[in-house]
Protein backbone atom coordinates (compact mmCIF):
# COMPACT_ATOMS: atom_id res chain seq x y z
CA UNK A 1 0.00 0.00 0.00
CA UNK A 2 1.51 3.27 -0.69
CA UNK A 3 2.64 5.24 2.37
CA UNK A 4 1.39 9.12 2.37
CA UNK A 5 3.72 11.83 0.72
CA UNK A 6 4.15 13.21 4.39
CA UNK A 7 5.80 10.08 5.18
CA UNK A 8 8.01 10.17 2.18
CA UNK A 9 9.39 13.34 2.10
CA UNK A 10 11.15 15.47 5.52
CA UNK A 11 13.28 18.22 4.28
CA UNK A 12 14.55 18.30 7.74
CA UNK A 13 16.64 14.96 6.91
CA UNK A 14 17.42 16.02 2.74
CA UNK A 15 16.32 18.56 0.10
CA UNK A 16 16.84 15.55 -2.40
CA UNK A 17 14.33 13.92 -4.12
CA UNK A 18 14.23 10.63 -6.62
CA UNK A 19 10.48 10.98 -8.43
CA UNK A 20 9.17 9.10 -11.35
CA UNK A 21 5.79 8.94 -13.39
CA UNK A 22 4.59 6.48 -15.28
CA UNK A 23 2.01 7.01 -18.29
CA UNK A 24 -1.32 4.91 -17.77
CA UNK A 25 -1.97 3.90 -21.57
CA UNK A 26 0.42 2.40 -24.08
CA UNK A 27 3.79 2.72 -24.21
CA UNK A 28 3.66 4.53 -27.56
CA UNK A 29 2.25 7.45 -25.69
CA UNK A 30 5.84 8.31 -25.63
CA UNK A 31 7.38 6.24 -27.98
CA UNK A 32 6.35 4.57 -31.15
CA UNK A 33 3.03 2.51 -31.75
CA UNK A 34 4.20 -1.01 -33.11
CA UNK A 35 0.68 -1.33 -34.39
CA UNK A 36 0.35 1.72 -36.97
CA UNK A 37 4.47 2.64 -36.63
CA UNK A 38 3.33 6.14 -35.86
CA UNK A 39 6.12 7.78 -33.66
CA UNK A 40 5.17 10.04 -30.71
CA UNK A 41 8.76 10.82 -29.93
CA UNK A 42 8.16 14.13 -29.96
CA UNK A 43 6.65 14.18 -26.83
CA UNK A 44 9.64 13.15 -24.74
CA UNK A 45 10.65 16.87 -26.15
CA UNK A 46 7.67 17.76 -24.69
CA UNK A 47 8.25 16.71 -21.41
CA UNK A 48 12.29 17.80 -21.47
CA UNK A 49 11.04 20.97 -22.38
CA UNK A 50 8.36 21.38 -19.23
CA UNK A 51 10.85 19.89 -16.96
CA UNK A 52 13.35 23.16 -18.23
CA UNK A 53 10.46 25.88 -17.80
CA UNK A 54 9.80 24.63 -14.39
CA UNK A 55 13.32 24.47 -13.33
CA UNK A 56 12.87 28.33 -13.79
CA UNK A 57 10.22 29.09 -11.66
CA UNK A 58 10.11 26.87 -8.58
CA UNK A 59 12.62 26.89 -5.90
CA UNK A 60 13.32 23.09 -7.30
CA UNK A 61 16.72 22.51 -8.49
CA UNK A 62 16.98 19.81 -11.22
CA UNK A 63 19.90 17.40 -10.90
CA UNK A 64 19.30 14.62 -13.30
CA UNK A 65 16.30 13.67 -15.63
CA UNK A 66 15.78 10.66 -18.06
CA UNK A 67 12.43 11.25 -20.30
CA UNK A 68 11.71 7.66 -21.23
CA UNK A 69 8.60 6.04 -23.79
CA UNK A 70 6.25 5.50 -20.92
CA UNK A 71 8.04 7.33 -17.88
CA UNK A 72 9.90 10.07 -16.41
CA UNK A 73 13.02 9.91 -13.76
CA UNK A 74 13.57 13.20 -12.12
CA UNK A 75 16.07 14.04 -9.34
CA UNK A 76 15.38 17.21 -7.20
CA UNK A 77 16.46 19.89 -4.81
CA UNK A 78 14.40 22.05 -3.12
CA UNK A 79 15.83 25.38 -2.29
CA UNK A 80 13.58 26.31 0.78
CA UNK A 81 15.96 29.06 1.56
CA UNK A 82 15.65 30.36 -1.65
CA UNK A 83 11.56 30.88 -1.59
CA UNK A 84 11.61 32.39 2.16
CA UNK A 85 13.94 35.02 0.12
CA UNK A 86 11.72 35.35 -2.40
CA UNK A 87 9.49 39.36 -2.40
CA UNK A 88 6.01 39.27 -2.86
CA UNK A 89 6.07 40.54 -6.38
CA UNK A 90 8.97 37.43 -6.90
CA UNK A 91 6.17 34.89 -5.89
CA UNK A 92 3.89 36.56 -7.57
CA UNK A 93 5.50 36.69 -11.00
CA UNK A 94 6.51 33.03 -10.53
CA UNK A 95 2.98 31.68 -10.12
CA UNK A 96 1.76 34.12 -12.86
CA UNK A 97 4.55 32.03 -15.75
CA UNK A 98 2.33 28.46 -14.54
CA UNK A 99 -1.23 29.73 -13.53
CA UNK A 100 -3.74 32.53 -13.28
CA UNK A 101 -3.79 33.42 -9.92
CA UNK A 102 -6.46 35.64 -8.56
CA UNK A 103 -7.83 38.81 -9.73
CA UNK A 104 -6.17 40.47 -6.46
CA UNK A 105 -2.69 39.05 -7.22
CA UNK A 106 -3.36 40.35 -11.10
CA UNK A 107 -3.70 43.98 -9.99
CA UNK A 108 -1.13 43.65 -7.66
CA UNK A 109 1.30 42.62 -10.43
CA UNK A 110 -0.18 45.66 -12.50
CA UNK A 111 0.35 48.14 -9.62
CA UNK A 112 -3.15 49.04 -9.70
CA UNK A 113 -4.43 50.19 -6.24
CA UNK A 114 -5.60 48.55 -3.43
CA UNK A 115 -6.82 49.16 -0.07
CA UNK A 116 -5.20 47.71 3.07
CA UNK A 117 -7.70 44.60 3.27
CA UNK A 118 -7.25 43.12 -0.40
CA UNK A 119 -3.46 43.98 0.24
CA UNK A 120 -3.76 41.76 3.23
CA UNK A 121 -5.47 39.67 0.77
CA UNK A 122 -2.85 39.19 -1.56
CA UNK A 123 -0.04 38.99 1.01
CA UNK A 124 -1.43 35.79 2.42
CA UNK A 125 -2.21 34.46 -1.00
CA UNK A 126 1.48 35.05 -2.14
CA UNK A 127 2.43 32.42 0.98
CA UNK A 128 0.29 30.48 -0.27
CA UNK A 129 2.15 30.53 -3.19
CA UNK A 130 5.54 30.56 -1.70
CA UNK A 131 4.69 26.89 -0.29
CA UNK A 132 3.44 25.82 -3.62
CA UNK A 133 6.56 26.95 -5.20
CA UNK A 134 8.65 24.82 -3.24
CA UNK A 135 6.73 21.48 -3.24
CA UNK A 136 7.31 18.85 -4.78
CA UNK A 137 3.42 17.59 -5.11
CA UNK A 138 3.03 21.01 -6.88
CA UNK A 139 5.95 20.31 -9.23
CA UNK A 140 5.03 17.07 -10.52
CA UNK A 141 1.52 18.27 -10.67
CA UNK A 142 2.64 21.57 -13.43
CA UNK A 143 4.41 19.07 -14.89
CA UNK A 144 1.91 16.12 -15.33
CA UNK A 145 -1.38 18.15 -16.05
CA UNK A 146 0.73 20.25 -19.08
CA UNK A 147 1.80 17.07 -21.18
CA UNK A 148 -1.68 15.46 -20.13
CA UNK A 149 -3.78 18.04 -21.91
CA UNK A 150 -0.82 18.58 -24.66
CA UNK A 151 -1.59 14.52 -25.30
CA UNK A 152 -4.78 14.46 -25.34
CA UNK A 153 -5.75 17.16 -27.02
CA UNK A 154 -3.59 15.40 -30.23
CA UNK A 155 -5.19 12.13 -29.67
CA UNK A 156 -8.58 13.82 -29.67
CA UNK A 157 -9.38 12.11 -26.42
CA UNK A 158 -10.02 12.60 -22.38
CA UNK A 159 -8.82 11.10 -19.57
CA UNK A 160 -5.72 9.89 -17.53
CA UNK A 161 -2.46 10.06 -19.25
CA UNK A 162 -0.20 9.87 -16.36
CA UNK A 163 -0.67 7.27 -13.26
CA UNK A 164 -2.10 8.79 -10.46
CA UNK A 165 0.44 8.80 -7.77
CA UNK A 166 4.31 9.89 -9.09
CA UNK A 167 6.73 7.66 -6.70
CA UNK A 168 9.29 9.71 -4.52
CA UNK A 169 12.62 8.75 -2.89
CA UNK A 170 14.50 11.00 -0.42
CA UNK A 171 18.04 10.39 -1.15
CA UNK A 172 19.57 11.16 2.58
CA UNK A 173 23.29 11.38 1.79
CA UNK A 174 25.84 12.23 -1.26
CA UNK A 175 26.71 8.39 -1.81
CA UNK A 176 22.50 7.99 -2.33
CA UNK A 177 22.25 11.29 -4.38
CA UNK A 178 25.56 10.28 -6.81
CA UNK A 179 24.32 6.64 -7.61
CA UNK A 180 20.62 7.98 -8.06
CA UNK A 181 21.91 10.52 -10.62
CA UNK A 182 24.03 7.96 -12.62
CA UNK A 183 20.97 5.59 -12.13
CA UNK A 184 18.76 8.14 -14.00
CA UNK A 185 21.51 9.33 -16.49
CA UNK A 186 21.84 5.56 -17.43
CA UNK A 187 18.70 4.59 -18.02
CA UNK A 188 18.40 4.85 -21.77
CA UNK A 189 21.83 2.78 -22.10
CA UNK A 190 20.53 0.41 -19.96
CA UNK A 191 17.25 0.07 -21.46
CA UNK A 192 19.30 -0.38 -25.03
CA UNK A 193 18.12 2.48 -26.51
CA UNK A 194 21.00 4.56 -27.04
CA UNK A 195 24.95 3.33 -27.08
CA UNK A 196 26.57 5.54 -25.24
CA UNK A 197 25.42 8.57 -22.32
CA UNK A 198 25.92 11.74 -24.92
CA UNK A 199 23.86 9.66 -27.16
CA UNK A 200 20.96 9.77 -24.76
CA UNK A 201 18.25 11.69 -25.84
CA UNK A 202 16.15 13.72 -23.80
CA UNK A 203 18.22 13.21 -20.64
CA UNK A 204 20.41 15.30 -18.43
CA UNK A 205 23.78 13.70 -19.36
CA UNK A 206 23.28 14.70 -23.34
CA UNK A 207 22.50 18.04 -22.27
CA UNK A 208 25.61 18.17 -19.59
CA UNK A 209 27.63 16.60 -22.10
CA UNK A 210 26.86 19.13 -25.08
CA UNK A 211 27.73 22.32 -22.84
CA UNK A 212 30.59 20.75 -21.28
CA UNK A 213 32.17 20.96 -24.37
CA UNK A 214 31.77 24.56 -24.70
CA UNK A 215 32.50 25.40 -21.00
CA UNK A 216 29.45 25.51 -19.61
CA UNK A 217 27.01 24.36 -18.00
CA UNK A 218 22.78 24.13 -18.43
CA UNK A 219 20.99 26.65 -16.95
CA UNK A 220 18.09 23.97 -16.36
CA UNK A 221 20.41 21.81 -14.27
CA UNK A 222 21.79 22.44 -10.87
CA UNK A 223 25.79 22.86 -11.32
CA UNK A 224 28.73 20.75 -10.41
CA UNK A 225 30.33 22.88 -8.04
CA UNK A 226 33.19 20.62 -6.88
CA UNK A 227 34.10 19.92 -3.42
CA UNK A 228 36.12 22.84 -2.71
CA UNK A 229 33.77 25.29 -2.36
CA UNK A 230 31.95 23.85 0.25
CA UNK A 231 30.84 27.96 0.92
CA UNK A 232 28.29 27.71 -1.90
CA UNK A 233 25.90 25.73 -1.15
CA UNK A 234 23.20 25.98 -4.60
CA UNK A 235 25.25 22.98 -5.95
CA UNK A 236 26.08 19.41 -6.30
CA UNK A 237 29.41 18.90 -4.40
CA UNK A 238 31.57 17.17 -7.15
CA UNK A 239 33.35 18.11 -10.28
CA UNK A 240 31.42 17.96 -13.35
CA UNK A 241 34.54 16.25 -15.16
CA UNK A 242 34.40 14.00 -12.13
CA UNK A 243 30.90 13.15 -12.70
CA UNK A 244 30.72 12.61 -16.35
CA UNK A 245 33.93 9.98 -15.78
CA UNK A 246 31.90 8.43 -13.79
CA UNK A 247 28.81 7.84 -15.39
CA UNK A 248 30.46 6.71 -18.95
CA UNK A 249 32.75 4.36 -17.36
CA UNK A 250 30.22 2.93 -15.60
CA UNK A 251 27.94 2.78 -18.79
CA UNK A 252 30.61 0.88 -20.03
CA UNK A 253 30.47 -1.46 -17.30
CA UNK A 254 27.42 -2.36 -17.48
CA UNK A 255 26.96 -2.95 -21.40
CA UNK A 256 27.98 -6.59 -22.23
CA UNK A 257 29.37 -5.90 -25.20
CA UNK A 258 31.50 -2.52 -23.97
CA UNK A 259 33.99 -4.69 -21.66
CA UNK A 260 36.10 -2.14 -19.45
CA UNK A 261 37.34 -0.85 -16.10
CA UNK A 262 36.37 1.86 -13.86
CA UNK A 263 39.18 4.66 -14.02
CA UNK A 264 41.46 5.87 -11.75
CA UNK A 265 39.67 9.28 -11.17
CA UNK A 266 35.89 7.54 -11.48
CA UNK A 267 37.50 5.53 -8.58
CA UNK A 268 38.55 8.32 -6.74
CA UNK A 269 35.10 9.46 -6.00
CA UNK A 270 33.93 6.06 -5.17
CA UNK A 271 36.60 6.05 -2.29
CA UNK A 272 35.34 9.33 -1.09
CA UNK A 273 32.75 8.01 -0.71
CA UNK A 274 33.16 4.49 0.67
CA UNK A 275 31.51 2.67 -2.00
CA UNK A 276 33.31 -0.49 -3.32
CA UNK A 277 32.96 -0.98 -7.03
CA UNK A 278 30.55 -4.25 -6.54
CA UNK A 279 28.20 -1.79 -4.80
CA UNK A 280 28.15 1.00 -7.13
CA UNK A 281 27.47 -1.43 -9.88
CA UNK A 282 24.50 -3.14 -8.16
CA UNK A 283 23.04 0.51 -7.14
CA UNK A 284 23.49 1.63 -10.53
CA UNK A 285 21.41 -0.60 -11.95
CA UNK A 286 19.01 -1.80 -9.99
CA UNK A 287 18.60 1.49 -7.90
CA UNK A 288 15.12 1.06 -7.75
CA UNK A 289 14.68 -2.34 -7.15
CA UNK A 290 17.12 -2.35 -4.48
CA UNK A 291 15.07 0.85 -2.53
CA UNK A 292 11.61 1.34 -2.81
CA UNK A 293 11.44 3.99 -0.36
CA UNK A 294 13.86 6.43 1.33
CA UNK A 295 17.49 5.85 0.33
CA UNK A 296 20.92 6.19 2.47
CA UNK A 297 23.38 5.43 5.14
CA UNK A 298 22.34 2.73 7.76
CA UNK A 299 22.02 6.32 10.43
CA UNK A 300 20.74 8.43 7.95
CA UNK A 301 17.72 6.12 6.91
CA UNK A 302 17.05 5.28 10.54
CA UNK A 303 16.92 9.42 11.53
CA UNK A 304 14.48 9.78 8.72
CA UNK A 305 12.31 6.82 9.70
CA UNK A 306 12.00 8.06 13.02
CA UNK A 307 11.68 11.98 11.79
CA UNK A 308 8.39 10.90 9.58
CA UNK A 309 6.72 8.64 11.77
CA UNK A 310 7.24 5.27 10.26
CA UNK A 311 7.59 2.49 12.74
CA UNK A 312 9.49 0.39 10.75
CA UNK A 313 13.32 1.36 9.10
CA UNK A 314 12.40 0.06 5.11
CA UNK A 315 15.02 -0.60 3.25
CA UNK A 316 18.03 -0.75 6.31
CA UNK A 317 19.44 -4.47 5.35
CA UNK A 318 19.90 -3.34 1.63
CA UNK A 319 21.47 -0.04 3.37
CA UNK A 320 23.47 -2.10 5.85
CA UNK A 321 25.01 -4.02 2.98
CA UNK A 322 25.25 -1.29 -0.37
CA UNK A 323 25.62 1.73 1.49
CA UNK A 324 27.41 1.54 4.78
CA UNK A 325 29.85 4.92 3.56
CA UNK A 326 30.14 5.46 7.83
Amino acid sequence: MPKPRERQISLLDTPYYHVCSRVVRQAFLCGVDENTGKSYEHRRGWVEARIHQLSQVYSIDVCAYAVMHNHVHIVLYVDTEQAKGWSIEEVLNRWHQLFKGTLLTQQYTSNQPLDKFQLASVDATAEIYRKRLMDISWFMRSLNESIARQANAEDNCTGRFWEGRFKSQALLDEAALLACMAYVDLNPVRAAIAETPEQSSFTSIQLRVKLALKGEQPKPLMPFIGSEKDNISNGLKFTLEDYLTLVDSTGRVIREDKPGAIAKNTEAILTRLHIPTASWLKLTTEFEHTFTGAVGSPQHLTEFTQHVGLKRCHGIANSKQWLNTA
